[in-house]
């Protein structure tokens, strides 16, 4: 791919209002931004977003720039790097630090759609001209005014972050407002149990799926639950690798799975999930990461794979942002998202704004 430098912008976007889960509040949202440079000169983007805190993973936003800049920039070095998916090899011997794998892999993709000129889409075999739109509502969201905006985009899906034990209340409060949408509610791994019976207690709501009601290892007791209850299961952070994908279908631990490219370590690892997903009738859904619109415009190529069956975490950039840092910004239209057809992720990046939001940055030849 003829690489000739790596840059890295650590940035702080304000978020428009706090995000917040039962784990934690987000009001700056810190992100590393990856450059891949290629010795004509054309740039390829990808984002690195963990959190500042190991609340979701044990990833921050310190171990990936530790990881990037020491590790595993150096090592792309180290062999020959004819196609992105030549990043998931050469970096197969580090364990884990998914999303700093993810987002320079990222940056690499998007500079071969770019260099061959292709759309992302395209390349991965994506199938859809648009994808369904779903949107997140925090602790702090005020439902009759958040959903009354959202239902007039047309958002097709909604998740409820949702406080243990006052998970009927709050889905009761929401189908006030919104009776005719599909409501689900993310567990973030904060159920033991014990919490069975009250689990149970909520199949009643006959809600469209409960994500990650248990820790991440636990693929035990998600099964143990699913067989109990006949809302779907879905998982989201105890699915890393393809080897627990297979696992979660063995142990019919779910029947969905919210696939975040960052966290199983980038797209390469997305497409073997999907894959496999599609051929044991397992269903997926596009998760975000409160991304960047360059996280989000990777997100929109994944999403138009054929095996992405339910909306996903694909809002418009205002619903985080004043202000992007792509443009034209990403808008939802009647309850979807146009998937790019220019080359690579098919937005073009407002440079001069990142290096306005810049901490710190970090410039590699290759």
């Amino acid at each position: 791919m003829n690489l000739s430098q790596i840059n890295l912008f650590h940035i702080g976007m304000n978020l428009r209002t706090p995000f917040v889960t039962h784990a934690g509040s987000v009001s700056e949202r810190e992100a590393i931004i990856v450059e891949a440079v290629d010795q004509n000169g054309t740039s390829g983007w990808g984002d690195c977003v963990p959190f500042t805190t190991p609340f979701y993973t044990a990833e921050t936003i310190d171990t990936a720039w530790h990881m990037l800049t020491n590790l595993f920039v150096p090592a792309l070095n180290k062999g020959t790097i004819t196609q992105p998916s030549d990043v998931n090899e050469l970096l197969s011997s580090y364990k884990g630090h998914f999303m700093a794998k993810a987002g320079l892999e990222a940056a690499l993709w998007d500079l071969y759609g770019k260099q061959n000129s292709m759309s992302l889409s395209k390349m991965i075999k994506g199938t859809k001209e648009q994808v369904e739109a779903g949107v997140v509502l925090s602790l702090e969201d005020d439902f009759e005014e958040k959903v009354a905006e959202y239902k007039a985009a047309g958002y097709k899906r909604y998740k409820l972050k949702v406080d243990k034990y006052k998970e009927r209340e709050q889905i009761q409060q929401f189908r006030k407002v919104a009776p005719d949408v599909p409501v689900m509610f993310d567990g973030n791994g904060m159920y033991k149990e014990k919490d069975f019976d009250h689990l149970r207690s909520l199949d009643s709501l006959h809600i469209l799926m409960i994500e990650q009601p248990f820790e991440q290892r636990d693929f035990y007791l998600h099964s143990k639950l699913q067989s109990q209850i006949s809302t779907p299961i879905c998982l989201d952070e105890s699915v890393e690798t393809i080897t627990d994908t297979i696992q979660a279908k063995e142990f019919k631990s779910c029947s969905i799975i919210n696939v975040k490219m960052n966290r199983v370590g980038g797209l390469t690892e997305a497409l073997k999930i999907h894959d496999y997903s599609m051929s044991h009738n397992i269903r997926l859904w596009c998760g975000g990461m409160l991304d960047t619109g360059i996280g989000r415009a990777h997100n929109i190529a994944l999403a138009s794979l054929p095996g992405f069956s339910f909306p996903g975490d694909i809002s418009e950039s205002k619903r985080y942002w004043k202000r992007d840092i792509v443009f034209p910004e990403i808008k939802v239209e009647n309850g979807e998202v146009k998937v790019p057809l220019g080359p690579g992720i098919g937005f073009d990046i407002d440079k001069e704004y990142i290096e306005s939001l810049t901490k710190r940055q970090a410039f590699i030849k290759m």
